[in-house]
């Protein structure tokens, strides 16, 4: 009986190391969501920080427009870094075992 809880321990201690060396990974994979045909491009880490923002200067002068398009490229972008996120992390959990992000 000791034996099996000393094997658990490990293998829970390998997932941990496995997840957090995956979420290093994720940090330095950028995804990028855009709008509009790319009129507004929003790239971003998968740890959810912006590097870069792109917005057409054609679009610049008309305020509502450029809103609505910034909303649409970081929906976009938030559910990319969502599916990369699911994919990476997921292969490691057991069936049927759901991510708390």
């Amino acid at each position: 009986m000791k034996g099996g809880m000393g094997n658990l321990m490990k293998q829970a201690q390998m997932i941990q190391a496995n997840m957090q060396k995956a979420q290093d990974e994720l940090g330095q994979i950028d995804i990028e969501g855009s709008a509009s045909n790319g009129l507004v491009k929003i790239t971003m880490s998968c740890k959810h920080q912006i590097k870069k923002i792109y917005i057409d200067p054609s679009i610049v002068n008309d305020h509502e427009m450029l809103e609505d398009l910034l909303i649409v490229a970081f929906k976009d972008v938030l559910q990319k870094i969502e599916q990369t996120t699911n994919t990476k992390m997921g292969s490691m959990m057991p069936p049927g075992m759901k991510l708390p992000f």
